[in-house]
């Protein structure tokens, strides 16, 4: 073969190639756009951002993933629906590998000289020994600027605020933070909100975003590896501690892991934030010695939106759609409908608009309230009220007003127990179809006319007492969530 004939031979299996390329390029594109769409912003970001696109060759796709905890997350919460995706858009793939890609990248121009080999642990032992320690991705948007803040959520707000602007060198203040609300209603947002402001103010704080998932992996890798000692010694040189989905903690060595590194921290005036779907006294399972030191710290609650907060949620989400895609147009009176119906959380909201955004991406159709209404009607259901027990009052309002709920039920006259006894009745008349002599008997045998007298009296003070007022909105709330 001439010199002429092997150079146009390499210049069409270059050029092949490059289609090729361009090819899975723009099917892993499509892919991630299907993906982003299913799975709203929020999830799509904190688990694809990173994700790259390798090649394709013999109905394999290789994805590579910057760190070991993602690649394997992805393979084992997302390999079957990777799978269907890339066959619907790309055609003939039986499988999708997911590897950790190398931190170094060597210019194309430069020789890599190899040099003799020389004893090391496997390749899969040293990834996880660079990764082991690091802790959970951060999506970049979740910051205090794109947080909505109201009368639901302004105090753990505010808390988490003041722990990211604290002075250098000033103890903490609340230490340990605990937020607490239901799915959906910003801890996390809070507590990445923590990191990445701290992270832009003081560069030189050591701080880290962890799941109680992610904990526990490190954990054990590091216990399986024999480098407890190691692992220990990271999580105690760090300034401030953010530790997500605190309810998930389980197993004894764990519990005892977590309990020692949170008092380490805390006896050297080291910032902690924890957030859970619960207060810590009402985390079953847990170490006694745990909840006693997270009770001992500000344990702040967070409520769902009210309406015109998750008005202004959608507003916030529409905004930061239109910046990728300036067409979306979603109508005010759709997006009232969405506040009005959508009452559970934050997430749900977020799910209702990624369907009427993809509806105006894909459909020539108008949205309308009717066209809406279709689209998000299992998230709306048949709305039915929540059923409240009295037992759930008294649980809620003893919580609420720091009093036992045996306090509730005795025959106790002291001031700080008696007003909250008879808002709990008030509630329990209100909230609950039980007669007053029902409510009477629950609350220790008392006679209705006793509940009758509380309900009377809530109501006279309702009208009178903003702040009471306020305290009881918020108690319903709370008990309808």
């Amino acid at each position: 073969m001439s010199a002429e004939a092997a150079k146009i031979m390499k210049e069409q299996d270059v050029a092949e190639t490059d289609v090729e390329r361009r090819d899975w390029d723009e099917a892993w594109a499509r892919v991630k756009k299907r993906l982003r769409t299913e799975l709203g912003d929020d999830v799509f970001t904190s688990w694809f951002a990173r994700i790259e696109c390798d090649g394709v060759a013999a109905g394999v796709v290789s994805l590579s993933a910057p760190t070991l905890f993602l690649k394997g997350w992805i393979k084992s919460h997302y390999s079957d629906r990777l799978v269907a995706l890339w066959n619907a858009e790309y055609g003939d793939v039986r499988r999708v590998d997911v590897v950790k890609r190398s931190p170094l990248k060597f210019p194309a121009q430069v020789k890599v000289v190899h040099s003799e080999p020389t004893p090391a642990q496997p390749q899969a032992a040293q990834e996880e020994a660079e990764d082991r320690f690091a802790g959970s991705p951060l999506d970049a948007r979740l910051t205090f600027t794109s947080f909505c803040e109201g009368a639901s959520n302004e105090v753990a707000f505010r808390a988490a605020k003041a722990v990211a602007t604290a002075p250098d060198g000033a103890p903490p203040l609340y230490n340990p933070l605990y937020l607490h609300a239901g799915v959906g209603i910003g801890k996390t947002h809070l507590l990445q909100a923590i990191a990445h402001e701290t992270r832009k103010l003081h560069p030189q704080r050591r701080v880290m975003y962890l799941t109680v998932e992610r904990f526990t992996f490190q954990f054990v890798a590091a216990l399986r590896d024999k480098a407890a000692l190691d692992f220990k010694e990271k999580l105690r040189s760090i300034d401030i501690l953010l530790i997500d989905d605190m309810q998930f903690l389980t197993g004894r060595s764990v519990q005892q892991e977590f309990c020692h590194m949170l008092n380490a921290l805390l006896d050297s005036s080291k910032q902690v934030v924890v957030a859970a779907d619960r207060a810590p006294g009402e985390l079953d399972g847990i170490d006694e010695r745990v909840r006693s030191r997270l009770k001992g710290g500000v344990v702040v609650g967070m409520a769902r939106p009210d309406t015109a907060m998750r008005r202004k949620i959608l507003d916030l989400r529409l905004a930061a759609a239109r910046e990728r895609d300036p067409k979306i147009q979603v109508p005010d009176n759709v997006l009232d409908f969405i506040a009005r119906m959508v009452v559970s959380n934050g997430r749900d909201l977020d799910g209702a608009l990624n369907r009427l955004i993809c509806r105006a991406q894909f459909s020539d159709q108008p949205i309308s309230v009717e066209a809406c209404e279709l689209a998000i009607a299992d998230l709306i259901g048949d709305r039915e009220p929540k059923r409240i027990r009295i037992e759930d009052i008294q649980k809620i309002v003893a919580r609420h007003y720091n009093v036992s709920r045996q306090d509730l039920v005795s025959a106790r006259r002291t001031r700080t127990v008696v007003r909250p006894r008879q808002i709990a009745m008030y509630l329990a008349k209100t909230m609950t179809p039980r007669s007053f002599p029902e409510i009477g008997k629950r609350f220790g045998g008392r006679d209705h006319t006793t509940v009758l007298h509380a309900v009377r009296k809530i109501e006279g003070l309702v009208g009178a007492d903003q702040k009471l007022s306020d305290e009881i909105e918020l108690l319903r709330r709370l008990l309808q969530d």
